[in-house]
C-alpha cells in the first residue's frame, strides 16, 4: 500500500530533516499511521502491508534511536504552511494531556485535566502534557474558516517528573517562549502575532516576546494597570520612574459608560458592552496594551478582559483576533480521535519526544493537503437532514486521502476495466460509509 502522489510529494518535501533510509522506513510508517486503526509502531507495520518484508526493529528505532530533529521537521512544515499565510503570521500556544499508563515511561506525570475537571472538583491524571505551538492559516476554499496547523512541540516535565530524569525544570509558558523565540528567528523577516489564552499571557512571555511578534490575551479582572511615566525633568533627583499613575482596574472599567455592540465571534453573533483603553500591566511596564474588558448582555460569558500589545487596534479587531484562538482546541480534538495523538506506547525519551508529535504534524499536511488539492476529488455523502451548507470535516480529509490512496493502489494493478471501475467504485463507497 503506498499514499497518493499529490500527498507523497507533499511529505517529501520535509525529507530533508533525514538521512535517505531513516526517511524510507518512516515514509512507510506514514503510509500505516493514515490507514492504521491503533497508531502504534506495530499497528502501523501491520496497517501499512510490510509484516515479514522487514525487521519491526528497523521502525522502532525510527523514533527510538535514529538521528533527525523534531524541531528541524517542524520548521520544514511550517516552510510549507508559509506560503497560505498573509501578511501577518498568526500562531496559537496552548498545552493538552495525552493520557498514559506505566511508571517507566519517560515524562509521564499527574496532570490537572480540564476536560474532567469542574469548577468544584479538581481531577489530576497520569499523562503527558505537550506544550504546541500552532500556524493559524485560512485557505481560500474556506475563508471564514481558521485552521491551527501545529508545527512545534515541547513535552512539559512537572518538579517530581524532571527531578526523576535529571532534567532542569521548566514551566510551560517558558517552553512555549522557547518555541516561539526559535520559530521567529526561522523567519526573521516576517510578522507573527500569538493567540493565547491567559495561562500563556503573563509576565514569563509578555516580557520576553521577540521584536518581530505581537501578543494577544486575557488579563484578571484586577489586573493591576497604570500610564505611562511622564518624561523625567532636566535637573530631577532619583531614579526614573518605571510606572505612571494608577489606573482603574478592568473590573473598574465596566462600572463605567461603556458602548454596546453585537460581535460575529465563535461562529454566532454575541450581544456585549466594551470598554477599551491603552495602558501598561504593572509586571511589565514598558509596553503600552490595549485593554478590552466586555460584559456580555446575554448568555453565560460574563465579564471577560483581554488585550494585545496591537494597541492602535480597534476592540472589535482584537476581539475577533483573539477568536480565532478556540482552533487549536479543535486540532486537539481531531488528532486525538482520527489520528490516535494519545495511542503510541513508545517509553523511551526519544520515542516519547517524537512519536506523539508527528500525528500532530502529519494532521497539518492531510489539512494542506486536502485545502490545496485533496478536495478536488472530494464527494460528500449525502445526508438530506443538513439543511446548510456544510465545510469538509477532517474525517472526511483523512476519508478522502484514504480512498485516493487506494485507488491509485488499483490503478496501478493489471485488472480489467470494468473489474477496475467496480473496485474503485466500492472502495469510495466503503470509505463514505466508514464517516
Amino acid at each position: 500500500m503506498c499514499l497518493v502522489s499529490s500527498f507523497v510529494l507533499l511529505l517529501q518535501q520535509v525529507s530533508g530533516v533525514m538521512t535517505a533510509p531513516t526517511w524510507n522506513s518512516f515514509e512507510a510508517l506514514m503510509v500505516g499511521w493514515v490507514f492504521a486503526r491503533r497508531r502504534t509502531v506495530t499497528g502501523m507495520i501491520e496497517a501499512a502491508g510490510l509484516i515479514g518484508k522487514r525487521h519491526h526493529s528497523v521502525f522502532h528505532r525510527v523514533f527510538a534511536t535514529a538521528r533527525w530533529s523534531l524541531d528541524r521537521m517542524g520548521l520544514a512544515v511550517f516552510d510549507v504552511l508559509y506560503q497560505g499565510c498573509g501578511a501577518t503570521v498568526f500562531l496559537a500556544v496552548d498545552d493538552t494531556l495525552a493520557h498514559k499508563r506505566g511508571l517507566k515511561m519517560f515524562g509521564t506525570g499527574m496532570h490537572y485535566d480540564p476536560m474532567l475537571s469542574s469548577r468544584g472538583v479538581k481531577v489530576t491524571r497520569w499523562a503527558h502534557s505537550w506544550v504546541v505551538l500552532g500556524v493559524i492559516v485560512r485557505f481560500p476554499l474556506w475563508p471564514d474558516r481558521p485552521f491551527c496547523l501545529p508545527v512545534l512541540f515541547r513535552l512539559y516535565l512537572n518538579k517530581k517528573s524532571a527531578a526523576k530524569h535529571r532534567r532542569v525544570y521548566r514551566t510551560r509558558p517558558q517552553l512555549a517562549v522557547e518555541m516561539l523565540q526559535m520559530l521567529c528567528r526561522h523567519k526573521a523577516q516576517a510578522a507573527f502575532h500569538l493567540l493565547a489564552d491567559s495561562a500563556y499571557g503573563g509576565e514569563s512571555v509578555l516580557a520576553n516576546l521577540p521584536d518581530n511578534c505581537d501578543l494577544t490575551s486575557r488579563l484578571l479582572l484586577n489586573a493591576r494597570l497604570h500610564e505611562a511615566p511622564e518624561e523625567r525633568r532636566p535637573g530631577q533627583l532619583g531614579r526614573t520612574r518605571k510606572r505612571g499613575q494608577r489606573l482603574p482596574n478592568p473590573a473598574a472599567m465596566l462600572d463605567q459608560r461603556g458602548r454596546r455592540v453585537t460581535a460575529d465571534l465563535y461562529g454566532r453573533k454575541t450581544r456585549m458592552r466594551i470598554v477599551d483603553r491603552v495602558a501598561r500591566v504593572f509586571k511589565v511596564p514598558g509596553r503600552d496594551l490595549r485593554v478590552v474588558a466586555t460584559e456580555a448582555l446575554a448568555g453565560g460569558r460574563g465579564r471577560e478582559v483581554f488585550y494585545s500589545t496591537c494597541h492602535a487596534a480597534d476592540a472589535m479587531t482584537i476581539l475577533q483576533w483573539y477568536s480565532q484562538r478556540w482552533s487549536i482546541e479543535v486540532t486537539f480534538r481531531e488528532c486525538k480521535q482520527h489520528l490516535g495523538f494519545q495511542e503510541p506506547q513508545g517509553w523511551s525519551r526519544r520515542a516519547v519526544e517524537r512519536t506523539a508529535p508527528v500525528a500532530m504534524l502529519l494532521y497539518s499536511l492531510i489539512v494542506y493537503w486536502f485545502a490545496t488539492s485533496g478536495h478536488e476529488q472530494f464527494q460528500r455523502r449525502e445526508r438530506p437532514w443538513y439543511t446548510r451548507e456544510r465545510h469538509a470535516s477532517f474525517q472526511e480529509m483523512l476519508a478522502t486521502l484514504r480512498s485516493e490512496s487506494q485507488q491509485q493502489y488499483l490503478s496501478q494493478l493489471s485488472l480489467p476495466a470494468p473489474d477496475l471501475q467496480k473496485l474503485k467504485q466500492t472502495i469510495q463507497t466503503l470509505a463514505l460509509l466508514n464517516i
